[in-house]
């Protein structure tokens, strides 16, 4: 089975990897020749391509010859307007409707549920609308391939995805007034791998999973942890508790699926401070 990955970043690169060792014909794109060249070396099939927002890149059509599409380009920030990266993904779109790619799993963001934080848990049920979407961008961008598509589409939604060198606690580390009272919605790059492989594994198609760990332990214990076994230091100081209840998202879909977690509590997740996935 021949799958392609549309970005091999922090997460794509890893899958790629993941997906080859299982005897997955994996191809996948980058938009600079530098890293074309040094993922080349690593075995596995890369082609320079970039969304500006049109298409450009160097001989990027066998990205579309494939069974399966995975796309992992989410919006530079949820403070921008978000039009150019809804323009790439037109472009991309309009590459995938007159390709022979039947299948796409679409990588999207937690972000997508409601901004104000209630006492409960988010589920993939949740009636969701420009109104209410704490991402606009991101709720636009599910639309535009979940509207008029002639392929099967599965989204995954992942929360806060931690792992290799991205250690919350770093983020934080002698930092004063942090946040420490909610909880956290994270996923280890082992589970997000392990969520795209089982939906592909199971065809799982033409469904939307929450991709976040089922354990939502405070930040400040978080943190704490970080700073003791990899040798951070703590934030100097919390901010104190008010009225923000917490914004839980569930991963109970993905489980009823079948799927069972790797590193099912952020309190155990394991981080190494100089690798780079």
């Amino acid at each position: 089975m021949k799958v392609s990955i549309i970005g091999l970043g922090w997460l794509g690169l890893p899958l790629a990897k993941s997906l080859q060792s299982k005897g997955f014909s994996v191809i996948g794109s980058t938009t600079s020749l530098e890293k074309r060249d040094r993922i080349q070396k690593l075995g596995i099939t890369s082609v320079q391509f970039e969304m500006a927002p049109h298409p450009i890149g160097l001989g990027f059509a066998p990205l579309f010859d494939v069974d399966i599409l995975i796309i992992t380009i989410p919006p530079k920030s949820r403070q921008q307007s978000g039009d150019f990266y809804l323009e790439q993904l037109k472009y991309l779109k309009s590459m995938v409707t007159n390709s022979k790619v039947k299948k796409i799993v679409f990588i999207s963001s937690t972000s997508i549920y409601p901004e104000d934080p209630r006492q409960k848990e988010y589920f993939e049920s949740e009636s969701l609308n420009l109104e209410n979407t704490g991402n606009k961008t991101q709720f636009k961008g599910e639309a535009l391939f979940q509207n008029e598509k002639n392929y099967d589409l599965t989204i995954i939604r992942f929360g806060g995805l931690m792992g290799g060198n991205r250690i919350p606690g770093k983020y934080f580390a002698g930092k004063q007034n942090v946040i420490g009272h909610t909880r956290v919605n994270f996923i280890h790059i082992l589970d997000a791998i392990g969520i795209v492989e089982w939906v592909i594994l199971k065809g799982l198609w033409n469904e939307t999973f929450n991709g976040v760990a089922p354990f939502h332990p405070f930040r400040k214990e978080i943190y704490e942890r970080n700073a003791i076994e990899y040798g951070l230091d703590p934030p100097k100081s919390y901010s104190p508790g008010n009225s923000i209840l917490d914004r839980l998202i569930s991963s109970q879909k993905i489980q009823d699926f079948g799927y069972q977690f790797i590193k099912p509590n952020p309190l155990d997740f394991e981080y190494d401070l100089n690798e780079r996935i």
